[in-house]
């Protein structure tokens, strides 16, 4: 239980703070038009780690949004940050990772190179995650626009020697909903794999991260929490107690 992580998420579109609604883009609310603000007022807590998604890079298949994430940096100190989102290359990987990114996310290329994710995890271990986003349990890429044949857990298998440093699941029909996550599909990828799983989408109450923090025995290593933070529907720093003590 003690290495459950609560982890606040900040996502970029046009340099701006926002969040989709079950991945529609069409349905984006903008919180704040400074992230390095919101990463200082994230970074004011006990937090182990801040996750960034570049939306316009998901969409378009090339990292974007590098002032923001560089502001994001500044604003954080020394919190570890991940970031994914557009990472289709190598050298996307190497180049976000020589801003001063902790962990890169890759997700589309999960599917579509898989080697290209165990090169990357090779080359900087331990700085190498996979991002799965799950609708109706089958992996979507290109920024949630495309629905492919493959089940989350089967993609998840494919990593499983790669030495990714953890999963990433998002059930994307609840993400920015604030419904709660899906505890049963995520415990059961975390139970499926021995790479730590990590929750997102759709938590919108402190009994949604306990929830969560719950399934640690289970194998769900951490909840990543966006829109609740933004509404003030979950409290950061009691969510950060709750997900250390529960």
């Amino acid at each position: 239980m003690a290495d459950f992580e609560l982890i606040p998420a900040i996502d970029l579109l046009d340099g701006r703070c926002v969040r989709l609604s079950q991945g529609r883009y069409d349905a984006a609310t903008v919180y704040d038009e400074d992230p390095g603000a919101v990463a200082r007022r994230f970074a004011g807590h006990a937090l182990r780690r801040l996750h960034v998604v570049d939306l316009d890079g998901a969409k378009a298949g090339a990292p974007r949004n590098e002032s923001a994430i560089r502001a994001v940096l500044a604003g954080v100190g020394g919190t570890p940050v991940q970031v994914g989102g557009g990472l289709r290359s190598l050298a996307d990987v190497e180049a976000r990772l020589a801003l001063g990114v902790d962990r890169a996310i890759l997700g589309t290329v999960a599917l579509r190179d898989p080697a290209l994710v165990r090169e990357a995890a090779a080359r900087f271990p331990g700085r190498i995650a996979v991002g799965i986003d799950a609708r109706e349990g089958r992996v979507a890429v290109e920024g949630w626009v495309e629905t492919s044949e493959t089940e989350a857990r089967d993609l998840a298998r494919r990593f499983e020697d790669a030495g990714v440093a953890a999963v990433v699941y998002t059930d994307i029909a609840r993400d920015g909903m604030g419904t709660g996550p899906n505890l049963e599909q995520t415990a059961a990828l975390a139970e499926a794999v021995s790479i730590p799983v990590i929750a997102s989408g759709g938590v919108g109450s402190e009994d949604d991260v306990r929830r969560t923090a719950a399934l640690a025995e289970r194998g769900v290593a951490g909840v990543i929490v966006g829109r609740a933070l933004y509404t003030g529907a979950v409290d950061l720093a009691r969510a950060l107690e709750i997900a250390a003590c529960c």
